[in-house]
Protein backbone atom coordinates (compact mmCIF):
# COMPACT_ATOMS: atom_id res chain seq x y z
CA UNK A 1 0.00 0.00 0.00
CA UNK A 2 1.62 3.08 -0.71
CA UNK A 3 0.70 6.34 1.12
CA UNK A 4 0.72 9.66 -0.50
CA UNK A 5 2.98 11.97 1.21
CA UNK A 6 2.41 16.23 0.55
CA UNK A 7 5.47 18.27 0.50
CA UNK A 8 4.65 21.63 1.85
CA UNK A 9 4.60 24.73 -0.66
CA UNK A 10 7.95 27.41 -0.88
CA UNK A 11 5.70 30.59 -0.40
CA UNK A 12 8.23 33.76 -1.68
CA UNK A 13 7.25 37.40 -1.17
CA UNK A 14 7.99 39.40 -3.90
CA UNK A 15 6.89 42.94 -6.05
CA UNK A 16 5.51 42.83 -9.50
CA UNK A 17 7.40 43.82 -12.22
CA UNK A 18 5.31 43.20 -15.12
CA UNK A 19 1.86 42.49 -16.19
CA UNK A 20 1.83 42.32 -19.89
CA UNK A 21 0.88 38.86 -20.18
CA UNK A 22 -2.73 37.52 -19.88
CA UNK A 23 -3.06 35.60 -17.00
CA UNK A 24 0.46 35.95 -16.26
CA UNK A 25 2.92 38.59 -13.59
CA UNK A 26 6.63 38.66 -13.20
CA UNK A 27 7.48 38.58 -10.01
CA UNK A 28 11.15 39.66 -8.50
CA UNK A 29 12.04 38.21 -5.03
CA UNK A 30 15.04 39.62 -3.44
CA UNK A 31 17.44 37.41 -0.82
CA UNK A 32 20.23 38.63 0.95
CA UNK A 33 23.22 35.54 0.68
CA UNK A 34 26.89 35.53 2.87
CA UNK A 35 29.71 35.52 0.59
CA UNK A 36 31.76 32.35 1.71
CA UNK A 37 34.88 34.13 2.36
CA UNK A 38 34.70 37.50 2.47
CA UNK A 39 31.33 36.78 4.60
CA UNK A 40 29.93 40.62 2.89
CA UNK A 41 26.31 39.90 2.17
CA UNK A 42 25.00 40.59 -1.31
CA UNK A 43 21.60 41.59 -2.83
CA UNK A 44 20.67 38.82 -5.25
CA UNK A 45 16.93 38.38 -7.37
CA UNK A 46 15.34 36.28 -9.35
CA UNK A 47 12.11 36.86 -11.67
CA UNK A 48 9.55 34.16 -11.23
CA UNK A 49 6.64 33.71 -14.10
CA UNK A 50 3.48 33.37 -11.39
CA UNK A 51 -0.61 32.63 -12.70
CA UNK A 52 -2.60 35.56 -11.83
CA UNK A 53 -6.07 34.84 -12.93
CA UNK A 54 -8.41 38.15 -13.83
CA UNK A 55 -4.44 39.44 -14.09
CA UNK A 56 -5.96 40.75 -10.23
CA UNK A 57 -1.86 42.40 -9.96
CA UNK A 58 -0.29 46.10 -10.50
CA UNK A 59 3.01 46.41 -11.11
CA UNK A 60 4.44 47.93 -7.60
CA UNK A 61 2.40 45.58 -5.88
CA UNK A 62 3.79 43.49 -3.05
CA UNK A 63 2.70 39.79 -3.16
CA UNK A 64 3.09 36.20 -1.92
CA UNK A 65 3.57 33.74 -4.24
CA UNK A 66 3.49 29.88 -3.78
CA UNK A 67 4.90 26.96 -5.74
CA UNK A 68 2.81 24.87 -7.61
CA UNK A 69 2.57 21.85 -9.78
CA UNK A 70 3.79 23.11 -13.58
CA UNK A 71 0.93 25.41 -15.11
CA UNK A 72 2.75 26.01 -18.36
CA UNK A 73 6.23 26.06 -19.72
CA UNK A 74 7.55 28.30 -17.15
CA UNK A 75 4.78 29.04 -14.76
CA UNK A 76 5.61 27.27 -11.41
CA UNK A 77 3.91 29.51 -8.89
CA UNK A 78 0.87 31.08 -8.53
CA UNK A 79 -0.06 34.42 -6.59
CA UNK A 80 -1.88 33.50 -2.82
CA UNK A 81 -2.46 37.50 -1.97
CA UNK A 82 -1.19 41.01 -1.62
CA UNK A 83 1.34 41.37 1.52
CA UNK A 84 2.78 44.41 3.19
CA UNK A 85 6.03 45.76 2.19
Amino acid sequence: MKVKVQKKSRVLKGVVVGVAMKDTAVVKVERFVKHPKYKKYSLRFKKYKVNDPGNTAAVGDAVLISECRPISKEKRFRLVGKSAK
